[in-house]
């Protein structure tokens, strides 16, 4: 099929769920202080829920699958380099910087490799909700440099996936398949990795911890699931920007649970990624 530019209010409403449920699964993960574990957590919620869907969907077609693996490939630098993110800095800093790259990042790419090309009204839409991103950052104390190259590596990887996705998904014919053997494949690698070198460290867990992070991998296997269905049905540049409305998302959690500041800034931060949504979906 041939993905619109301009998005439904189907898809709109798809993406938003998928930055609500983002940014909790990232809050999730900062939250729990030793990241090898949090994210070792978060694989396997994530591998839990992608067998089922593997067994009940049909096999992506093989066209696809070049895609895929590298998509699995370029998830495994993601989550390295989102794990020294919450190591560096603070989750109101580098979790808005890392996901404000990417939507600018995507447009490019999409226009280069997926020949998208976009109106006047998206094109505005996606650099005002990047806008607004980016003075997100400036909230709070400023990133050190290694958190600040950390979130930006981040970023380019997440933009790299988002477009590498975006033509894996369309080409799958089964984009719940895609979504599972995808999750499957880039949740093995620190789970394995914990269960080696630190299964001490996670016999020692409390409940709570366990289930927090099972619940983490959970909600990444949906939200990222509904931006891969949306990418089926919507240009990748504008679904990217509308994903990263997480870090507002974010920023709300930030503040209400890590007492982390929200103050002018951020609420015309909010101001602006509202307005980048309303011309994402402008015709």
């Amino acid at each position: 099929m041939d993905p619109s530019t301009t998005l439904s209010l189907t898809v709109t409403l798809a993406v938003l769920a998928a930055a609500v449920t983002h940014a909790a699964w990232n809050a999730i993960a900062h939250g729990i202080k030793d990241q090898t574990l949090a994210f070792a957590l978060i694989g396997a919620g994530g591998i839990v829920i992608a067998i089922p869907l593997i067994i009940v969907t049909a096999m992506p077609r093989s066209d696809c699958w070049p895609y895929l693996l590298g998509s699995v490939a370029i998830h495994v630098f993601y989550n390295l380099l989102l794990m020294r993110c919450y190591r560096l800095g603070e989750f109101g800093q580098v979790y808005p910087l890392a996901r404000g790259t990417s939507p600018l990042v995507v447009t490019i790419l999409a226009a280069v490799f997926v020949h998208e090309h976009l109106g006047l009204a998206p094109i505005a839409g996606v650099a005002v909700v990047s806008a607004g991103l980016a003075v997100l950052v400036l909230a709070g104390r400023r990133p050190g440099r290694a958190a600040f190259l950390a979130a930006v590596g981040t970023g380019l990887t997440i933009a790299a996936y988002t477009t590498v996705d975006g033509v894996g998904v369309r080409l799958s014919a089964s984009p719940v398949g895609y979504i599972g053997w995808l999750m499957l494949l880039e949740s093995l690698g620190v789970p394995l990795f914990a269960v080696i070198r630190r299964r001490d460290v996670l016999l020692k867990q409390s409940r709570r911890i366990l289930l927090a992070g099972l619940a983490a991998g959970a909600l990444s296997v949906l939200a990222y699931g509904l931006v891969l269905w949306a990418q089926t049905r919507g240009a990748l540049a504008p679904i990217a920007a509308l994903r990263e409305t997480s870090v507002i998302f974010g920023a709300v959690i930030g503040t209400l649970v890590f007492r982390e500041p929200f103050g002018r800034t951020r609420i015309a931060a909010t101001v602006l990624v509202a307005a980048g949504i309303v011309l994402l979906n402008v015709t």
